[in-house]
């Protein structure tokens, strides 16, 4: 999966779950623009409380099933990169597979 879909997948999972308002990928001139529109409550206050990075190039975090995390007891989320594609942390417990943690939001 090119980079560039991959963010548009984390962009489309984080749209799905309440986290953002939307996105869009544009034709820049060398390459694709990736842009986020984010959402805030009616006090204006960002939806988005925290997000932590977990995999990095110099070190994965794999987890099976049984080692996904659960965010904030449940109140936030992790996103997980598994066979079956990008998931949120329940669906791939839910279809009882493991994979890279790639984030986890809050």
């Amino acid at each position: 999966m090119p980079a560039s879909n991959f963010k548009a997948e984390i962009a489309r999972i984080l749209q799905e779950q309440g986290y953002i308002e939307g996105f869009e990928v544009e034709a820049d001139r060398v390459g694709r623009v990736l842009r986020v529109r984010l959402k805030y409550t009616e006090d204006r206050k960002p939806v988005i409380q925290g997000i932590q990075r977990v995999s990095a190039p110099g070190r994965r975090d794999y987890a099976r099933v049984t080692g996904i995390p659960k965010v904030m007891n449940g109140l936030g989320m992790a996103i997980v990169s598994t066979s079956k594609g990008l998931l949120t942390d329940y669906e791939a417990r839910e279809q009882n597979i493991g994979g890279e943690i790639i984030c986890k939001v809050w």
